[in-house]
This record gives structure tokens, C-alpha cells and sequence, in this order.
């Protein structure tokens, strides 16, 4: 046990234990206002909550079946709003004006499948025009505006798609012509889509072109030309995009052997030609 230090002779307290000597208690008074006090911080709302009812309405919206004008609207500008840098690179503002009304249309009209088919065909035909724009650009035979296109071009392309699709929304002919609309929506992107590629590929890697009137031997990019690489790329892009619409429930499978036998019967031709030219 710790004792207290040894007193001197004149102390007149004895040695004790430290435990023995009481230490003063000194209390200091801290006046309140003085206190700070760690504010109590507001609870955390949830982000955004009045956005949740607006979302539930907009995805049941979209996924009305069968679609309606409203569905196909939403869906369209849903879409377009996400995929615009892609719409830029392909098309002008008007361009993209036209292709959104074209989009409804084939939404309203053919649901989902109907509006990934036109999809479909603008990806792949806006990245064959893209293909060596450069040199196409420096030989003249580019498409105008670095290969964005109008609305003229939206028009032009889908014109008898169009035809088809307001067919079907007004259900002229009613069942027994229903499966006619929906292979002739389909078969009108199939054949624009050939012709784009073709011509595209062709320009950028032809190494031939022949007049398809006279097939005589011309320039790469002369009007009505074509060529052996362009054909081909034509008629695998053309069955890229059946085949597309065949799995997503737009061509039966017999319409499937039609269009095969067809394109088929186009390649046996085409070789005949070219070998009776050499």
C-alpha cells in the first residue's frame, strides 16, 4: 500500500495511508447556453417519390396489348429519347421527325416485333453507308450529308410499309387479309434493305460493276449499276432481316420457304448471266 511522504518532526500528523487524506471536489457550473448541441438531421426522403406512380403508368402504358395510339407514342418516345445519338448519325432532324411518325405507325399497327423490324433495318443500313464514307465521299458517290438522311428518303423507303400498316390498323379485309399486311410490312424492308446494302457494299468494295440493263461494265456509283460483292451482301441482308422478323412471330414458315425459294431462284439467274459474260 502507497503511504504519504514522511512528515517532518514538527508535523503533528502521523504517517497515514494516502487513501486516509480526502481530495477536494471542485464543481464548475457550465451555464446551458454555453452547451452546443449536434442538430438533429431531417430524415432522408426517398429519391423522387412522386416519379414511381408516373413510371408504373408509363411501363403499363407501353406494354398494352393489343397496342394502341397511346402505347405506340410512349413507346416511340421512350426509344428515340435513349437511341438519339445513334437517330443522329443516321438521319437529319427532319429525318428523324418522319422516321418517329413511321415508328407509331408500325408500333400501332404491328405491335413490338413490328416497330424492331424498322429497327432492324435502320441499324444495318445506316452502318453500310457508314462503311468507307470517306472514299466514297472523295469518288463522288457518298450519300449527301455523310450519309444522314431526310425525310424524303424516310418516305421513299417506307412507303409500302406504311400502306401495309394502316391496312392492318383498320383491319381492311379483316382476318383472311391480316397475315397479307403483316408479309407485305415486312417484305418491303426486306427489299429496301437488299437494295441499300447492295448498292452501299458494292460502292465500298465492288471490284466489277455492271448496267443492269445492258451489263456492260461501268463506273463504281453509276446509277443502276451492280455488283457481284453488292448482290450477295444484298441477299444475306435480306434474309438477316426475315429471318429477324420470322422469330419474332411476323412470318410464317411458309412464307419463310417462299422468300428463300425466291431468293434462290434471283442467285441461280444471276450466276447464269455471269457465266454466259465470261
Amino acid at each position: 500500500m502507497a503511504y504519504a511522504p514522511p512528515s517532518s518532526p514538527l508535523s503533528p500528523f502521523p504517517r497515514l495511508p494516502l487513501r486516509h487524506y480526502a481530495v477536494p471536489q471542485f464543481l464548475v457550473h457550465v451555464p446551458r447556453s454555453t452547451i452546443r448541441r449536434k442538430p438533429h438531421s431531417p430524415p432522408k426522403a426517398a429519391p423522387f417519390p412522386e416519379l414511381a406512380p408516373l413510371q408504373d403508368s408509363l411501363l403499363h402504358l407501353i406494354r398494352a396489348s393489343p397496342p394502341t395510339w397511346q402505347s405506340a407514342a410512349a413507346s416511340n418516345l421512350l426509344i428515340f429519347a435513349v437511341g438519339s445519338p445513334i437517330l443522329f448519325s443516321g438521319l437529319t432532324i427532319p429525318g428523324i421527325g418522319s422516321a418517329f411518325l413511321l415508328g407509331v405507325l408500325s408500333w400501332r399497327a404491328f405491335g413490338p416485333s413490328g416497330f424492331l423490324i424498322v429497327a432492324a433495318y435502320f441499324v444495318i443500313g445506316t452502318a453500310v453507308t457508314k462503311l468507307k464514307i470517306a472514299q466514297k465521299e472523295a469518288l463522288g458517290i457518298a450519300e449527301k450529308r455523310s450519309g444522314r438522311r431526310g425525310p424524303g428518303s424516310v418516305v421513299g423507303s417506307s412507303a409500302a410499309a406504311c400502306v401495309c400498316a394502316v391496312l392492318s390498323i383498320f383491319n381492311i379485309g379483316g382476318p383472311v387479309f391480316a397475315a397479307l399486311w403483316q408479309l407485305g410490312f415486312v417484305a418491303s424492308f426486306c427489299t429496301k434493305l437488299s437494295d441499300t446494302v447492295s448498292s452501299e457494299i458494292g460502292k465500298a468494295y465492288g471490284k466489277t460493276t455492271y448496267l443492269a440493263t445492258t451489263f456492260k461494265v461501268v463506273p463504281r456509283g453509276t446509277e443502276g449499276a451492280v455488283s457481284i460483292e453488292g448482290t450477295v451482301a444484298g441477299v444475306v441482308s435480306s434474309i438477316l432481316l426475315a429471318g429477324i422478323a420470322c422469330s419474332l412471330g411476323q412470318l410464317s414458315n411458309d412464307i419463310v420457304n417462299v422468300i428463300n425459294i425466291s431468293i434462290g431462284s434471283i442467285l441461280a439467274m444471276l450466276i447464269q448471266l455471269l457465266i454466259l459474260r465470261n
